[in-house]
Parts: structure tokens; sequence; C-alpha cells
């Protein structure tokens, strides 16, 4: 029996991973040019810095577990210093609030380190880039999936490792339920209205001052800052999120502006001459985000598998990203938590 994957972050891969352990067929397959999905690594020197999710924390075991079991080095997010809390008008606090993300864990060479090694893990033939499916048709001799390119695929079953909103927009024939469809577009997908700034220096300034590089800020246009340094050696960075609304933030050399002012105002004029700056914008990245992720969301929702999304096509159509987890959907954990579950499901 062959699965086709179609999605090729976390959960897809996991799930490729447990199914080569078990020399089991199928074929992954993702849209984008790199595996990875919203972990997104880019390197700087001898350093690497995530544009996605950053963090993992204890009581998560799936992720501890594949760290461990393929070889990979945590190390604790750095939270030594005072603290910087920025007002709403702009002025600039120390020792106030507290290390929101002390605690957490990082990966050493980020989380691309583990994207690499679970994709060397997967042999080419069982893995496709460039591979967007337009398609999915459900027949008595299986599943095509018809791509982009002209290309199709048959399985026996399929997996949607995708955030349930952009799954919602391929062509299904037959037709989905009309609550299914609806089911699908009603999940937020996780930190897809989030856009992220690294700023990555030779030196860590803000060290030397006494300041752990966290900062929480009412003014903007970053509302959450952390230190995203490498665990040892250089280069150095700051990392933030960005709360001006996506609509607002598309002049791209405008926000730079910004986001370099606010960093002096933060962390002192060092922070003006940035090696580089990086910005990623999950909010128009079409393999991420659609129009209704557009606001980003304030609370974490509930995540799971809705009954609509079940026992589709036979049970031969399901879904396997991190938004359909029960216990840590929108986690990396969660992701690993769908792939456990689609690989007891197939």
């Amino acid at each position: 029996m062959k699965t086709l994957i179609v999605g090729g972050g976390l959960s897809g891969l996991a799930l490729a991973y447990a199914l080569e352990q078990q020399e089991r067929d199928y074929l992954l397959i993702e849209a984008r040019d790199r595996f990875g999905g919203r972990m997104k690594t880019i390197s700087q020197g001898d350093g690497t810095f995530d544009l996605g999710p950053a963090w993992f924390w204890p009581g998560q075991p799936r992720i501890s577990a594949l760290v461990d079991e393929l070889g990979l080095e945590k190390f604790d997010q750095y939270a030594d210093g005072s603290l910087t809390f920025e007002d709403e008008q702009g002025q600039v606090q120390r020792g106030r609030g507290f290390s929101s993300m002390e605690g957490s864990w990082r990966l050493k060479g980020s989380f691309g380190a583990l994207i690499n090694a679970l994709v060397t893990r997967i042999p080419h033939h069982k893995r496709q880039l460039g591979a967007p499916v337009t398609q999915l048709t459900n027949t008595d001799a299986g599943i095509t999936a018809q791509l982009g390119n002209g290309d199709s695929v048959i399985a026996d079953k399929a997996v949607l490792a995708l955030p349930p909103r952009i799954a919602a927009g391929l062509s299904f024939s037959p037709s989905l339920p009309e609550n299914t469809i609806r089911a699908m577009q009603s999940i937020p997908t996780w930190m897809a209205g989030q856009a992220k700034a690294i700023a990555i220096y030779d030196s860590p300034f803000w060290r030397e001052a006494g300041l752990s590089g966290d900062a929480m800020s009412r003014h903007g246009p970053m509302v959450e800052i952390h230190d995203a340094s490498p665990n040892t050696g250089g280069p150095f960075a700051l990392f933030g999120f960005i709360g001006v609304p996506p609509q607002n933030r598309q002049d791209e050399k405008l926000l730079r502006h910004h986001l370099l002012a606010q960093l002096v105002r933060l962390f002192g004029p060092d922070a003006a001459f940035p090696v580089a700056l990086h910005v990623k914008d999950w909010a128009f990245d079409p393999f991420t985000s659609t129009e209704a992720d557009l606001v980003p969301l304030s609370t974490h929702p509930h995540y799971a598998l809705p009954p609509e999304m079940a026992s589709l096509w036979g049970h031969t159509l399901l879904f396997g990203g991190t938004e359909v987890a029960p216990q840590f959907g929108g986690f990396i954990e969660g992701a690993l938590e769908a792939a456990e579950t689609m690989l007891a499901a197939l």
C-alpha cells in the first residue's frame, strides 16, 4: 500500500521518516523548493537563525526524543541580564517584566538541523520538491494527485500534512462535503499572520551592557524580542515578532527603518549597525497563509481534528498537520503528535 504525503514540513517529514523505518511504501511531496514548511533557517557566517519557530519546552516528549534520536544538541534560551520594557510612547525602562522564554530550549544549528537530519534519512526517490498539488481525485484505483507541473501521482491513501486552510484551496473530485470544507476553512493556521525580524551582529553588545536581549514593547513595530544567538560563538542576534498588522507592513523599506530605530531605543546605538537584518512575513507566504489568516491570533486556538474532517473517502484521505493535534496543536510537538496519529491510521 502506497501513501502519498502532501506537505514536507515537520509533520510530513516525521511521518515519512517513520514509514521509512517500517519499510513501507510512500512518497513525500512538497510545493516549495525546500523542506521544512514553517521551519525556515538562514545562515550568516558560522551562525544559523530561525525565521520560524525557535523553541521547544520540557514536557514535550516527542520533540525531545526525536532530537536525541537524531543526535542533535539542545541548549537553554539565553536569559541572563536585565529585561527591557517600552511603553506606548516609546519610553524605555529596565528590569520590568520577566523573561518569557526562560526555561525553553533551542537547537544547535537551529531547527534547520532537525529538518536536514530528517531529509537525509528519506531516500531521494521518495521525496520531491517543487511539487504543488492542484487536484486530488478518488477512484476505485486509489487517489490521484495532479501536480502543478502536469505530472500525477497515484497512491492508496493521501495524508494532507499542511494547514487545513491551505488544503481547502485544493480541488477535490468528488467534491468534499460543504461542512468539511467549512471546517477546514475555520481552523486558524498557527503563526500564519506573523512576521519575524532578525538582526545579526558581530558582537553581543546587549549582553556586555548587562541586558538579556528580552524586551516587550507597546510601541513597536516589534512587540516581543529575544536573544537569538547561537549557543557558542557568533555571530549574535536579536529577533522579534512584528506587531504591526499585515496590511500595514508591506512597505519593507519603511518597516526596516522602524525596526532599526526600535532596536536603538531598546539596546543602544550599537544596534543601528547589524551585519544583516532579515524579515520574514509569513502572512504573505502562499503555502502558509490565506486571506483568513491576515488577522494575527491573539490567543492559542483549541486545535483538534473536527469530526467533519474524519472518515473521508473511505478513510483514505487523512489530515496530519499540527493544527489537527488535540494536545499540542500549533506547537512543534503538535506536528509530531499529528504524524504519530497518522502513522497509526495508515
